[in-house]
């Protein structure tokens, strides 16, 4: 056992009140490159804070050892040089334990009439439920706010049911389920970002919807988007700044719009099989999705 670190009383307080005894230099050092030469793609620290940063020496280990590892490391957080850098690094993705999804909202898209299908898709069943069903237990629980956005009477008892905020609306634009839904979202404060999910994605996966808000929290400056190889689709995180652009689109523009205006700032998150991209828009479609997905 080698001693890291040890309590000085004269240093101020309540925090930092240790000083480095040399642990790091040695024993931590060896540990790093030891970590470095072993087999496996991965590397884990349980901890870099006050005391290692104190070990120049051991910071600069860390860096080597992410030369050659991917590390997953549990940093503290305190305005330390070395902590600055390392989480500021292009190839870091940094996820805050104590709101990992950051304050995001989503908006549930269920304003189509269904003219393809023949009546309301969204309240057809699939397995037994209701297809917008799939979509609701896939976002529930892990967005600051959550609004569908709806022009089915129908499909809005169906969400209140259920203590779902509803927009119910008879406006004719794509973009008028954007603005109504985000004004929705934004009325009881201010959102880092916000998820615009279709409601005809029956088979589309918690943990991907999930990924999406992680990323978006991680790296906000960024628009992230559900892929399958490489293909984007929906549903989509908005961060916060493009808000004001999605506000203003005109009737027939979607989201759409301001993705090909950005294309540089989006990232895309790939899904698990294509068949989370799959959307329902014929009573052909649904079938397919029962025999092909649901059996």
């Amino acid at each position: 056992m080698v001693q890291a670190g040890r309590f000085d009383p004269t240093l101020p307080g309540p925090e930092n009140r240790m000083r480095p005894t040399g642990g790091f230099d040695s024993l931590g050092v060896e540990a790093l490159e030891q970590a470095a030469r072993a087999p496996g793609q991965w590397a884990a620290i349980d901890e870099i804070g006050y005391l290692e940063c104190g070990s120049p020496a051991y910071c600069q280990a860390i860096l080597r050892l992410m030369g050659s590892k991917r590390l997953l490391a549990a940093v503290r957080k305190q305005d330390l040089p070395f902590l600055r850098q390392l989480c500021a690094r292009p190839d870091v993705f940094c996820l805050d334990l104590d709101r990992p999804l950051g304050r995001a909202g989503c908006v549930v898209m269920a304003s189509g009439l269904g003219r393809r299908f023949g009546g309301n898709k969204l309240l057809a069943p699939l397995g037994g439920r209701p297809l917008l069903s799939y979509v609701l237990a896939s976002t529930d629980g892990l967005f600051a706010r959550r609004v569908v956005v709806t022009r089915n009477p129908d499909t809005a008892a169906l969400c209140r049911q259920q203590g779902i905020q509803t927009v119910l609306h008879s406006l004719p634009g794509r973009s008028d389920t954007i603005r109504l839904g985000l004004e929705a979202a934004t009325a009881e404060g201010t959102l880092d970002g916000c998820l615009f999910c279709p409601g005809d994605q029956p088979l589309l996966r918690r943990e991907t919807v999930a990924a999406l808000a992680l990323c978006g929290a991680a790296v906000p400056d960024k628009i992230w988007r559900t892929a399958w190889q490489g293909t984007p689709g929906a549903p989509v995180w908005f961060p916060a700044w493009s808000f004001g652009e999605l506000a203003a689109l005109s009737r027939d523009q979607g989201g759409g719009w301001v993705l090909r205006r950005h294309p540089e700032q989006v990232g895309l998150v790939e899904a698990s099989s294509s068949a989370e991209l799959a959307d329902v828009d014929t009573r052909e479609d649904l079938q397919r999705m029962q025999s092909g997905y649901m059996e």
